[in-house]
């Protein structure tokens, strides 16, 4: 009988563990100042998640220059960069094949803006019964 295989829906757990490794090599290199590029010491980097292809030959960070400043910069130089962090990544995960690496724009943090956007609009202050409400200060109703 053959096997079948279900659909899953998201990333398996190999492929989030790899990820999350992937994802602190990146960090310790960027971290450490090993790449000699004006752009990337001069800018602390965050790198919130990496994603892996099924067959984790590639690997997909979302980056993030921390204030956002120099986006487009930083991004253009990691991919300058690409062949010597993946260089760097194969020798501090053992894998059997160093994956590629792909450098997005992490847009988790728009995303995060356009909710607090949202919760503070007046519609929603309706809705749940307080008006003038300030979401962002909570040391005004622990003081009292």
């Amino acid at each position: 009988m053959a096997k079948r295989f279900e659909q899953t829906t998201g990333p398996s757990q190999r492929q989030q563990r790899v990820a999350e490794l992937i994802r602190h090599a990146l960090a310790e290199v960027l971290s450490r100042g090993d790449l000699q590029d004006d752009v990337l010491t001069k800018n602390v980097i965050t790198i919130p998640e990496v994603r892996m292809s099924p067959d984790l030959k590639l690997a997909t960070a979302y980056v993030m220059p921390l204030g956002g400043r120099d986006e487009a910069a930083v991004i253009k130089a990691l991919d300058k960069n690409k062949k010597i962090l993946r260089q760097e990544v194969a020798r501090r995960v053992n894998l059997k094949f160093a994956p590629d690496l792909r450098f997005l724009r992490d847009e988790s943090f728009d995303e995060a803006a356009r909710i607090d956007a949202l919760l503070r609009t007046e519609r929603v202050a309706r809705d749940t019964g307080r008006t003038g409400i300030d979401l962002s200060d909570d040391s005004d109703e622990q003081d009292s």
